[in-house]
């Protein structure tokens, strides 16, 4: 069968009326958000939508309002024309790629006026990219519990960003189910309260992680990575399995779990974000294993920020 070839829209409008369209005509939807530079793992995710609406739309953003101005915006990697070779690859391929050139942008009358005041104001607090363009986005939307520990620690403005965005996006596509993977733990628990709070019509899916041959976690920001430095980050994921291994024999400290870890990327040469063991729904880091957790890690090897999870019981 000839691979298909998905519909690409760039405008919110033509998406949410193409959506509105379907669902008139009793189509589900289900979305599938990304910044692009797709490999095996959002496959995966194009996969799980299909197994739970007729039709699929997978978004391409990078989305500036996640990004300080000192991170990686500007070098995160981009390949649109292979993106869509990939899509067409898969059983079913996409119905739609939405991929908007800027959600931040209302217009030249919403722009801030550049008064010095104001480019000093935004000086004295963390800021995203979107604020240091001053494009005039005022609104953003807060998970606040679940936003304050291990990637929120490090990265302040991450969080609000994610909820922002994807809440932008659930607007515009106006999806029965969206899905994310799992790697990103603390974002799909966040996307998940979200929902539930602001009570969205529609269910958001966690797919399991994916990974290479040798364990690493498929990332975008893989191909960054030195040969010497990736099989360094084997570690992550080894000394994970091993911490899993030893909780299900009875070792229920967090602290002697989170010192194997924590010691099995410094001797390969990484430098540990956090290394923290918490509650699944509630993000809580706990003492001891006494139910439903996950081990939660991020660590620098050379420039590139990896992360990794895995879920375990006592």
């Amino acid at each position: 069968m000839a691979a298909r070839e998905p519909v690409i829209i760039t405008d919110k409008d033509q998406m949410r009326t193409w959506s509105r369209s379907m669902r008139s005509q009793g189509k589900t939807i289900g979305l599938v958000p990304t910044m692009g530079y797709l490999h095996q793992g959002h496959i995966s995710l194009i996969k799980e939508a299909h197994k739970r609406s007729q039709l699929v739309v997978l978004s391409i953003y990078v989305n500036p309002g996640q990004f300080s101005p000192s991170e990686d915006l500007s070098t995160y990697p981009s390949d649109f024309n292979g993106d869509i070779q990939k899509i067409m690859a898969v059983p079913g391929g996409v119905d739609v790629v939405f991929r908007p050139q800027n959600l931040y942008d209302y217009g030249n009358n919403c722009r801030y006026r550049d008064y010095e005041e104001e480019r000093e104001a935004r000086r004295q607090k963390v800021v995203s990219c979107v604020e240091e363009r001053a494009l005039g986005h005022e609104t953003w939307v807060r998970v606040e519990k679940l936003e304050k520990g291990m990637c929120g620690k490090s990265r302040p403005v991450f969080f609000r960003g994610v909820a922002t965005i994807v809440t932008k996006l659930f607007n515009i596509v106006e999806p029965d189910v969206a899905v994310f993977g799992k790697k990103d733990y603390q974002q799909w628990r966040i996307i998940r309260r979200m929902v539930r709070d602001l009570d969205f019509s529609m269910e958001v899916i966690g797919s399991e992680i994916v990974r290479d041959t040798d364990g690493l976690a498929l990332s975008s920001r893989n191909v960054h990575l030195s040969p010497d430095d990736r099989e360094k980050a084997l570690s992550i994921n080894r000394s994970l399995l091993r911490a899993k291994h030893a909780a299900e024999n009875g070792q229920t400290s967090c602290k002697e779990l989170r010192d194997m870890v924590v010691q099995a990327v410094n001797e390969a040469s990484g430098k540990i974000d956090y290394a923290e063991i918490v509650e699944q729904e509630s993000l809580e880091t706990v003492e001891q294993i006494k139910g439903p957790v996950v081990f939660c890690v991020a660590a620098w090897f050379g420039k590139v920020r990896l992360i990794d999870n895995i879920e375990m019981n006592a």
